[in-house]
């Protein structure tokens, strides 16, 4: 199952879903169960919200490709767009209240706003690279491990 599985789907807020069920069915295939399946499915929704977002400051504005391939141990996805670039490194850390059973709920208010999802992400998979190319754009690299 070493083959690359590609697909490009317009930069549109309703093909989100319909990436990531084309996610979704190659870690199913790869043999991933539910949990890890959707950890896959909420990383990919909040890249992919992203690339619209950030990269193309709207709907409309290009096109999402989206491959997903089993390597060794691992189900890798990579996500790529021709947006504007993107360094992860300039994106703040989020400031997160500390949680524990005996502490007071914190308040949302707190929790500054941006880098969230980049966070969730790398909570989410077990390893998450970006790299930029002026000619070909940006790429996102997903990782979760089959093992």
């Amino acid at each position: 199952m070493a083959d690359k599985h590609v697909q490009t789907f317009p930069g549109r807020y309703e093909e989100i879903q319909k990436i990531c069920q084309f996610v979704a069915a190659g870690a199913a295939a790869a043999g991933l169960d539910a949990n890890a399946i959707f950890h896959i499915e909420l990383a990919c929704d909040e890249a992919c919200t992203n690339v619209i977002e950030h990269a193309y400051g709207g709907e409309d504005q290009g096109e999402i490709e989206v491959s997903w391939q089993l390597k060794a141990d691992s189900f890798i996805i990579t996500i790529h767009d021709n947006g504007r670039s993107f360094d992860p490194d300039a994106v703040p850390k989020p400031t997160l209240p500390e949680l524990s059973e005996d502490a007071p709920a914190p308040d949302i208010d707190q929790v500054k706003v941006g880098g969230l999802g980049i966070h969730f992400m790398e909570q989410l998979m077990d390893d998450v690279t970006f790299s930029f190319d002026e000619a070909r754009g940006n790429t996102l690299k997903l990782v979760k491990k089959t093992k």
